[in-house]
């Protein structure tokens, strides 16, 4: 090889296996460099629950002993870890109920956990309780949970105790996305009444946050592709490249050596 060809391969080599740095920068205004963005996210819509959604419902009065009869087994507030929430939560079945203790079963499908709430509140004091016992319900999701694939650090299925969550804190919390995933083509899937859902974004682009699929929603699903590179293999960093053009090179020159011997 000359000295020329060597110059073009080692230059072709680091030119189209390097990740630039603009696709592993978050949030990048790509409209008007130099000046201040002001970007308004796209309010979250209240979540409608789904079948298999995992309701945790607490029910206080002046007389708490008046409320401990609407309340499962194990009082969910003296233990918030995963499986607790689980096994003494109120799952959605099928035919989009909740079965309840004393109260039966109540229907939820479709419904957001403010109408819920006000639902069981109502049936409260229309059936068990007059207005003087003060009741106090809350209905939450039993953890926001979401599946997360690909390029990232922990990939799985994720509990956050919060009741919204954006994309970038769904990444971060497993561990950000590698090197060598792609930023620019998250895949979010979503489950929704009338089918499923699909859609790529740019984690990139400021714009993001003006996305549909900006704040998840409970089970979505994170796919994050690998870029080209990986599958290269010749290295993610300019200095990686040049090692592997060094390696190709020097196995290349023992290869002829030994053939011309």
């Amino acid at each position: 090889m000359t000295k020329n060809g060597f110059y073009l391969l080692l230059i072709s080599t680091l030119f189209t296996s390097c990740i630039p740095v603009k696709d592993l920068v978050y949030l990048q205004d790509k409209g008007s460099a130099g000046s201040e963005t002001t970007v308004s996210a796209v309010e979250s819509k209240p979540y409608r629950l789904q079948v298999n959604d995992v309701l945790s419902v607490d029910i206080k009065a002046i007389d708490s002993k008046l409320t401990t009869i609407f309340k499962p087994s194990e009082d969910l507030n003296n233990g918030k870890s995963e499986s607790d929430l689980y096994f003494n939560g109120f799952t959605v079945d099928d035919h989009g109920n909740i079965r309840m203790p004393i109260l039966g079963e109540l229907n939820v499908i479709g419904y957001t956990l403010e109408e819920v709430r006000v639902k069981i509140e109502k049936k409260l004091l229309e059936e068990y309780f007059k207005a003087e016992a003060n009741i106090f319900v809350t209905v939450k999701l039993a953890g926001f949970r979401y599946t997360i694939n690909g390029e990232v650090g922990s990939t799985g299925t994720k509990t956050l105790f919060k009741e919204h969550v954006n994309i970038m804190e769904a990444v971060a919390n497993a561990g950000d996305i590698t090197t060598v995933g792609n930023r620019k083509a998250v895949t979010v899937i979503r489950q929704t009444p009338t089918g499923v859902q699909m859609n790529d974004i740019d984690l990139t682009d400021v714009n993001v946050m003006k996305s549909p699929y900006y704040y998840l929603q409970p089970n979505d699903y994170i796919y994050v592709k690998p870029l080209k590179q990986k599958t290269w293999g010749t290295g993610q960093t300019g200095l990686q490249s040049l090692g592997t053009v060094i390696t190709l090179l020097s196995l290349g020159t023992t290869l002829f050596v030994l053939l011309k011997n």
